[in-house]
């Protein structure tokens, strides 16, 4: 039975174990303060671009924050939203933005299909698209291309470590595209997700698990990989992140974790507010190959 339901006792203990929106009192509450907190961001930067196309689809695009006024070469922090690969899109979460722009960063955030109109290897290769994009178009819009750090929340912390292990050689960029990743309450196993009530949603097969499940492609790679969870997101989501860092380790990468105190899976990203916060310090510090302690 356990096998079964990947370790849970039934079916129901699988499924809570993974219901994010569960796992608090009122989620209407975080809802609406994304979309507030986003909407403010948003009219505080006065150096952006919305919506610029990076691929050929309607959902390929993303967001472009400067600091004003720009230096030549930002570093750019590229930020992946979450939403089980299944909602949401990037100007959700705007709010991400403030702090590395007030600290000298670029920000870009990215927008992408969703299942089940697509698959998540689709959602894979189009992160890694709007990665290269940043990469080839980061001198025009006063960004360093060899300073680029990615970053993603929930399924975007997966999304985050996919495009950390992607070979760019096949996009014709060099390895080091990507200089050091952040995964913020992550999910780098599939395996559970197959058995819960996400599945109808995401229609994950056997190849779809093998082939995009971080855990499951862990290689050695320069690039260094900072993690962190809420105190108060749910058991699943700190277990993965314990995981995959060991994986990350074990095949001789380097990483560290933190955990955020009194913090659930949605107030997590409270510290990108402000240059000073916690997050904004550990991207700011990836950008120089640093590891938080």
């Amino acid at each position: 039975m356990t096998q079964l339901f990947s370790g849970y006792e039934t079916q129901a203990a699988l499924d809570a174990a993974y219901d994010v929106e569960a796992s608090v009192p009122d989620f209407m509450i975080y809802a609406r303060r994304f979309m507030e907190d986003s909407a403010a961001a948003e009219a505080a930067i006065a150096d952006k671009q919305l919506g610029i196309a990076y691929g050929p689809t309607l959902m390929e695009h993303l967001d472009l924050y400067r600091p004003s006024p720009s230096p030549k070469k930002a570093p750019i922090f590229v930020f992946v939203h979450g939403g089980y690969w299944k909602s949401l899109t990037s100007r959700v979460f705007s709010m991400v933005a403030p702090g590395p722009v007030a600290a000298g960063a670029c920000v870009v955030n990215v927008t992408y299909d969703l299942c089940p109109t697509v698959e998540i290897g689709e959602i894979v290769r189009q992160v890694r698209a709007a990665v290269a994009w940043t990469y080839r178009n980061a001198e025009s819009f006063g960004g360093d291309p060899d300073r680029i750090v990615v970053g993603g929340h929930s399924a975007g912390g997966h999304l985050t470590a996919t495009t950390l292990l992607t070979d760019w050689s096949r996009y014709g960029l060099p390895d080091d595209t990507v200089k050091a990743g952040f995964a913020i309450s992550g999910l780098f196993d599939l395996t559970p997700l197959a058995g819960s009530f996400l599945q109808p949603s995401l229609r994950l097969t056997p190849t779809t698990i093998q082939n995009d499940s971080p855990l499951l492609n862990v290689r050695k790679l320069a690039a260094p990989l900072a993690l962190t969870w809420g105190d108060a997101d749910p058991e699943a989501f700190a277990g993965q992140s314990r995981r995959f860092e060991e994986a990350w380790q074990a095949s001789g990468n380097r990483s560290s974790s933190f955990v955020l105190p009194n913090a659930n899976h949605f107030e997590v990203l409270e510290g990108f507010k402000t240059r000073d916060g916690i997050m904004t310090r550990t991207v700011m510090n990836l950008f120089d190959g640093k590891l938080p302690r």
